[in-house]
């Protein structure tokens, strides 16, 4: 009885190129890995000692700015309330004060009477101190010198004024370390 390969024996695909096909396989399985990622960071916001303000802050790097987006509830109904990053990653004052100034590059920080980078804009609590939404922040980054990463972000009890950005916006009614 002949076999179909005519009296030559059949070949079989090699190890080699089985190892190969796999291996193209893996990797291919990897690109979501090794591909681009978005950068993010994130913020627990706890309340100031006697506030009831908490939720939390992600931020994304995108092409046009930051997107900061935040989810923050027990906010006194009806209210604005300044949205900021400070200087320090640090929250343990019973204020907020330990955060520090609003964040500013070096360069910024001489200049009065100029928008701080780290002042986000304003955000409005609804009638049951619900603050939901996000802001794109185009003066921040999350790496080199205009880097938020390791500093914090404070819900503010007053609102920001553009005309008045040296103003204090009052006591944090919330503070969170933002972290990658």
């Amino acid at each position: 009885m002949r076999d179909r390969t005519g009296g030559r024996r059949a070949r079989r695909p090699s190890i080699v190129v089985a190892s190969l096909v796999l291996a193209s396989m893996a990797l291919g399985g990897c690109a979501a890995f090794f591909g681009p990622h978005e950068k993010r960071a994130d913020a627990q916001i706890l309340p100031t000692v006697g506030n009831t303000a908490r939720g939390t802050v992600t931020f994304i790097e995108r092409a046009d700015g930051v997107q900061v987006t935040y989810n923050l509830i027990g906010l006194p109904p009806n209210t604005d309330h300044a949205l900021q990053v400070h200087e320090r990653g640090d929250c343990n004052a019973a204020d907020g004060s330990s955060a520090g100034a609003v964040f500013a590059p070096a360069a910024d920080r001489l200049k009065s009477g100029v928008r701080r980078a780290g002042d986000l804009g304003n955000i409005h609590a609804d009638a049951t101190g619900v603050a939901a939404g996000f802001v794109v922040a185009t003066d921040v980054s999350l790496d080199g010198v205009r880097s938020i990463i390791g500093r914090s972000v404070l819900v503010g009890r007053e609102p920001s004024d553009p005309e008045f950005p040296d103003h204090s916006v009052g006591a944090a009614l919330a503070c969170g370390v933002i972290r990658q």
